[in-house]
């Protein structure tokens, strides 16, 4: 068969693949429809599920998120305890306590992930109204979905918490008032009820509002107002069905409402909202209070919310929020895998291959911009981005980790965003029209964005291009040779483990102050001082500090052979580190001569074909950056 047929013959099969996905897809997530009327409803649907359909909007989203489980795990990186706190809300909301008549506000900088959030919650509402668990009932034609047990007229609402044990809140609103007594007599109990679905784009259950210009900005685009069109046919403004139904917060009903850049709409926009919030109802001119069940979600930027705080009379709106606190991320680890999503999914990226630390030091630089200084005086940068990324540094415990972290509240507030870094990402490959980009072509892009960039001062532009330098030295320096040395020495593995076993032996037979016997000439010996620290001083570790060390790494051996478990390399970071360097020292001459000729003979160029492989088969490299990485630790080893 020629290449083009069989060229066509694949692109048929995956057409084909992808309709019988579509079509499988379909027929999972075809929820079954019901229609009827109120006593029918009342009969047949409500007491198999009497809990589930009386759930108030903060109960829905909470049994939603715990339904979906990891509805934040493959989207949101490096801010646990923020989501932490957004299912505290909603988990004490949904258990009736005052924090479910709070508007929850999220806050943070640009870029931080707080509408990503919100979409989140939408796009899981919807998927979630779609299964058994989460099926939604509604009166069919209400302009806002209500709920039909609002048609359960008050003087028998005790009968009905006494027979299904579901207390009903709220009041029919007024263009189903209306309905009932024109269309169906007063008889509320052939008032026709279907199974709907929330969705964004059909205006059922999720609503959005995103402000605009003040002057022209109307409170119609969160209530509606009257249409006009239809008083002729009705003859009175007053009559509700000659009202347009169209406002954001009708739009929400039964499920949730985001308020886009909350803080920067007109003041009588939050008086609304917040007595929605708290009463649970929104008073339109001509009609009653209108009950309206739904969780308000709005975000705002730290610049607002700061100007916010200095006017006086905005104290009673705080009081009425619910504020958490959106930062950026303080682990370079979560920063890179928020790169790894958003590369993955712009087609520019897809065709361009990224060397293994690309997008680990714009992460790291990114990280290094939203630090404060503090008082942690005593503990530079450099370690703290090791520690916020959980890596281990000698000298600081875990628990002075969160300890630095309460002293400095203001971290991951300011600084760069990942958008920043894509852009400069986005901007070096357009430019340079490759298909290969190596970690020092990220930090001449990020160079460049910052130099360029006309909102940032000359002091912080030094200070950040200064960073840069900081993450090449003390970050990419050692990555790219710990890669290279392991794809030059096939054996790294066998020998390093065999390292770390010499060095507990000598470390144990020093705490234990006995001898140790030679295994070739059987001659008990004096435990090697001059080997160990030769180790310990690759990581720093001072003379005054070698015992704690010593017995930290002994007391992590002791217990994982308690465990069961062999003492690896993986077993104690710092020590990895310092074997790792040490036997880096002990075969840099073999690297400077395999990586520096200028003229390699076939042995030597044997030698260089097979470290450059190993870098792409094993380490993530293509054949581009593999060289480049070689020419730089070339250029490392000769400055050494």
């Amino acid at each position: 068969m020629n290449m083009p047929m069989r060229a066509a013959n694949e692109h048929d099969e995956k057409r084909s693949s992808l309709i019988r996905s579509l079509s499988e897809f379909t027929k999972q997530h075809r929820a079954a429809n019901w229609a009827g009327t109120f006593a029918q409803f009342l009969e047949s649907v409500f007491p198999t599920d009497a809990r589930g359909i009386a759930r108030s909007s903060h109960q829905y989203i909470w049994d939603m998120m715990r339904t979906k489980g990891e509805l934040f795990t493959d989207e949101l990186f490096g801010i646990n305890e923020t989501l932490e706190r957004v299912q505290d809300y909603f988990k004490a909301a949904s258990a009736g306590s005052e924090v479910g008549r709070r508007l929850l506000l999220l806050l943070g900088p640009p870029s931080g992930g707080k509408s990503s959030m919100v979409i989140l919650l939408k796009r899981g509402l919807e998927a979630y109204s779609h299964t058994e668990a989460g099926a939604l009932y509604g009166i069919h034609g209400c302009p806002v979905h209500e709920s039909p047990l609002h048609l359960v007229p008050h003087t028998m609402r005790g009968q009905f918490r006494a027979t299904y044990g579901v207390e009903i809140t709220g009041e029919l609103c007024p263009y189903c008032t209306t309905r009932v007594q024109t269309e169906f007599g007063g008889d509320f109990m052939q008032v026709p009820v279907q199974r709907i679905f929330i969705s964004e784009a059909g205006r059922i259950g999720v609503g959005t509002y995103a402000p605009h210009d003040p002057t022209t900005a109307d409170i119609a685009d969160l209530v509606g107002s009257v249409d006009l069109s239809k008083v002729s046919e009705y003859g009175d403004e007053g009559d509700p069905r000659a009202w347009s139904w169209s406002g954001a917060v009708f739009a929400a009903s039964r499920g949730l409402l985001e308020m886009i850049e909350i803080l920067k709409v007109k003041r009588e926009f939050l008086y609304l909202l917040l007595t929605l919030t708290q009463e649970k109802n929104v008073k339109v001119s001509r009609f009653p209070l209108i009950h309206l069940d739904e969780t308000i979600l709005a975000h705002t930027n730290l610049a607002e919310f700061r100007k916010f705080l200095q006017e006086a009379e905005n104290e009673a709106l705080l009081d009425r929020m619910v504020i958490v606190q959106v930062p950026y991320t303080l682990s370079y680890k979560e920063e890179a895998r928020i790169y790894r999503k958003l590369v993955s999914s712009t087609q520019a990226f897809r065709e361009v291959h990224l060397d293994p630390h690309a997008l680990h030091v714009a992460a790291v630089f990114a990280v290094l911009t939203r630090l404060t200084e503090g008082d942690d005086r005593e503990t530079d940068h450099v370690k703290k981005v090791r520690l916020y990324a959980n890596e281990d540094v000698e000298g600081v415990s875990q628990t002075e980790v969160e300890k630095m972290r309460m002293r400095n509240p203001e971290e991951g507030l300011a600084g760069v965003s990942p958008r920043f870094v894509i852009n400069a990402l986005s901007g070096a490959i357009i430019q340079s029209q490759a298909k290969s980009l190596t970690t020092m072509d990220v930090l001449i892009a990020l160079k460049d964005a910052i130099e360029s960039d006309v909102r940032i001062d000359g002091k912080k532009k030094r200070k950040w291009v200064d960073f840069l330098v900081t993450v090449r030295k003390d970050f990419y320096n050692r990555w790219v040779k710990e890669d290279v040395h392991k794809a030059l020495f096939v054996s790294f593995e066998q020998e390093a483990q065999q390292l770390l076993e010499k060095y507990l032996d000598e470390v144990e037979a020093t705490l234990d102050n006995r001898t140790i016997k030679d295994p070739i000439t059987s001659e008990e010996r004096k435990p090697d001082e001059r080997f160990l620290r030769n180790v310990e001083e690759k990581i720093r570790i001072s003379e005054s500090g070698k015992l704690s060390f010593r017995q930290e790494v002994v007391r992590k051996a002791m217990g994982a052979y308690k465990r069961g478990e062999k003492f690896t390399l993986t077993s104690h970071a710092p020590l990895h580190d310092a074997v790792e360097q040490y036997l880096f020292e002990q075969r840099r001459d073999v690297l400077r001569l395999v990586s520096s000729s200028a003229r390699p003979d076939d042995e030597t160029r044997q030698k260089i074909s097979v470290v450059e492989k190993r870098l792409v088969d094993e380490y993530g490299y293509d054949s581009h950056s593999a060289r480049e990485a070689l020419n730089y630790v070339t250029t490392l080893l000769a400055q050494e």
